[in-house]
């Protein structure tokens, strides 16, 4: 007599459910946060037997400060590279902020609505400038906001040298204050992504975007404006650095001409948002996954940090994560496609 076995089909309702797991699971913005816990436990447990502390209350501060500015700026880029287009022009942009708000506000709190409404009217400006240079004269975005920048460049290399103006007093405490051990400036980083999760989301111009990333042609014979929507995706990118801007100047108490290029954030920015698994081509990403890439990159330089690692090996591991996390959405996404 033989024993035999069976396998027992899985009821339809437990189906479902591991169907949708797997579904929650292959999504990048889930990864990208399942990644960010991994960094930091990784980080914690790497500094930890080293002999120092990861996981305390100014460290956790200091890594929630540093998300703000790249993550405002990073957001921005999403806006962009959604649509398929691309925002070189955001690390000078930055550093001209800083300067036109501090100049501004000339250290008086009297000054400080001229001075923020500056520059969100410079950003609106310089965005709408990129999006018009993409769209009308039909210049590839890279060579269009790559020559911004070097505008921008210009413009801040001949008329400053330094730190100028002040910022003013009530105005510095956005740097600064805190609710407990989190900086009010990432509720502040919290508010414009929830707003730019509504657009993208849950508006006419976020599926816009999402079908102008996706395939130009075919969202114009759907009847998209298409250039209307890259327009309109720069000067929310633009708009973002101006908040940025906005937020470097209240940490600095001045303008800085080497704010946003010491940092950075033109290719820090892009990097967040390909971590986040938005596609470079644009059409598919999103906010979220955006953020989850600005909290690793934080992580790990606060780690590296904390380790006394060498700059150019600290770039080096950097370029590697970046590396390897792109290689694994490309290979997720070809056996998506094999098994569609």
């Amino acid at each position: 007599m033989t024993a035999t076995t069976e396998t027992r089909p899985l009821p339809a309702p437990a189906k479902e459910t591991a169907a949708r797991w797997r579904r929650q699971l292959s999504d990048p913005a889930v990864g990208i946060w399942l990644a960010a816990l991994g960094v930091t436990l990784l980080g914690w447990l790497v500094v930890a037997l080293d002999g120092g502390e990861f996981l305390t209350q100014p460290n956790i501060t200091g890594i929630l400060q540093n998300c703000v500015a790249l993550g405002l700026i990073a957001l921005g880029q999403t806006m962009v590279i959604l649509t398929g287009s691309l925002d070189l022009s955001v690390a000078f942009l930055a550093s001209l902020g800083t300067l036109v708000a501090a100049d501004t506000m000339a250290g008086e709190d009297a000054n400080l609505v001229v001075g923020v409404l500056a520059v969100l009217a410079l950003c609106t400006a310089v965005g709408l400038a990129n999006g018009l240079i993409v769209t009308k004269l039909k210049v590839n975005a890279f060579i269009a906001t790559l020559g911004v920048a070097l505008i921008l460049r210009g413009w801040i290399e001949d008329n400053y040298t330094g730190p100028s103006g002040a910022v003013s007093p009530s105005f510095q405490r956005l740097g600064y204050d805190r609710i407990g051990p989190i900086p009010v400036s990432v509720f502040l980083l919290a508010a414009v992504a929830l707003a730019l999760w509504f657009v993208c989301r849950r508006t006419r111009l976020g599926h816009h975007m999402f079908a102008t990333g996706g395939d130009e042609h075919a969202a114009r014979l759907s009847g998209v404006r298409t250039e209307r929507t890259v327009v309109i995706a720069h000067v929310l990118c633009a708009l973002c650095v101006g908040i940025a801007a906005l937020f470097l100047t209240a940490r600095f108490g001045a303008g800085s001409p080497w704010a946003g290029t010491e940092a950075s954030y033109d290719l820090e920015s892009i990097a967040a948002v390909v971590l986040g698994g938005t596609i470079l081509a644009g059409g598919r990403g999103g906010v979220v996954g955006t953020l989850g890439g600005v909290v690793v990159l934080a992580v790990l330089d606060s780690v590296f940090n904390q380790l006394a690692v060498d700059p150019f090996f600290k770039n080096v591991l950097r370029g590697v994560v970046i590396i390897a996390a792109v290689a694994v959405y490309a290979r997720r996404r070809r056996s998506t496609r094999r098994s569609a």
